[in-house]
């Protein structure tokens, strides 16, 4: 492990947490590790970073150990040259993030991309994860033909060079995205300045595209969903999403055979970020009555 080291546009106040690194293969991952008792790892989506968690992890930290990680690429996590920000390679990486730190018992929290890559980690190591906590994810090749749309449109050339110039995905998802609460300026700029360049989001440039085009990586983690499927799981959907509805809801409740569903009514897709009080009594509920 390096010392810890961020920026100085990462606010105390808003993100006060101690920042940790770690060397996997050849990436510089940056994670915050708070607190003691049961192990909850965060793994968040596109375009987000371990600040997306940081109110429901100041929430629960006096009662759980809680980790959050950043992808090579996202927050303040620097990818190894030749990188291709790929779902399967974030996997691999997160693999190897929980070996690093023989994290056992845990309870993978998961939201949009985090849910195929959590999975997929979860399901080569079933004997570290104990516990699934899902919020507006899917973990399948998708089906949808507006999700599939918005792969093709946002994935292409036109679309990649619009994030890469614009950082779109943080400008225009991140709003949307929140239904509840409007972030503030201070907020979005931890997030724009997480992507603050056209060569830093890459990363955040890649996603779109793989949610089609990672279709043997999503059918491998589907696959794979049988032998996790009666781990205690809590799933926390916001109902006004605007990338995940009710049939994908539909199908966590038939997947998870031993599952609480809470419903945070008109929340957005980032619910974390959204209805962070929600999601943490949610899961501080859950897991002492599981």
């Amino acid at each position: 492990m390096t010392e810890a080291h961020r920026p100085t546009w990462v606010d105390d106040e808003l993100f006060p947490f101690e920042s940790r690194f770690i060397d996997i293969d050849g990436h510089r991952i940056h994670y915050v590790d708070e607190g003691a008792g049961p192990v909850l790892l965060f793994l968040h989506g596109n375009p987000t970073w371990s600040f997306d968690y940081r109110k429901v992890i100041d929430a629960l930290r006096t009662e759980f150990r809680c980790i959050a990680v950043d992808y090579p690429g996202f927050g303040l996590s620097a990818a190894a040259p030749g990188y291709r920000y790929l779902p399967a390679e974030h996997a691999e990486v997160i693999g190897g993030f929980v070996d690093a730190l023989d994290l056992r018992g845990v309870t993978l929290v998961a939201h949009d991309w985090g849910g195929p890559i959590g999975l997929a980690v979860a399901q080569r190591r079933p004997e570290r994860f104990d516990r699934l906590v899902l919020t507006n994810t899917w973990a399948w090749p998708v089906e949808s033909l507006l999700v599939q749309t918005m792969s093709h449109v946002m994935g292409s050339p036109i679309g990649r060079l619009l994030i890469r110039q614009l950082n779109l995905f943080v400008n225009a998802m991140i709003p949307i995205g929140h239904r509840l609460t409007k972030p503030t300026d201070d907020e979005m700029n931890h997030y724009r300045n997480a992507l603050g360049n056209p060569a830093r989001r890459e990363a955040s440039a890649v996603f779109p595209r793989e949610i089609t085009a990672s279709r043997e990586f999503l059918g491998e983690v589907e696959a794979g969903l049988p032998g996790i499927s009666g781990l205690p799981a809590l799933i926390v959907w916001g109902d006004a999403d605007f990338a995940f509805g009710d049939d994908e809801l539909r199908r966590w409740q038939q997947i998870l055979t031993d599952h609480r569903t809470v419903i945070v009514d008109g929340a957005g897709h980032f619910v974390p970020s959204d209805a962070p009080e929600q999601f943490g009594a949610a899961i501080r509920s859950w897991h002492g009555s599981a």
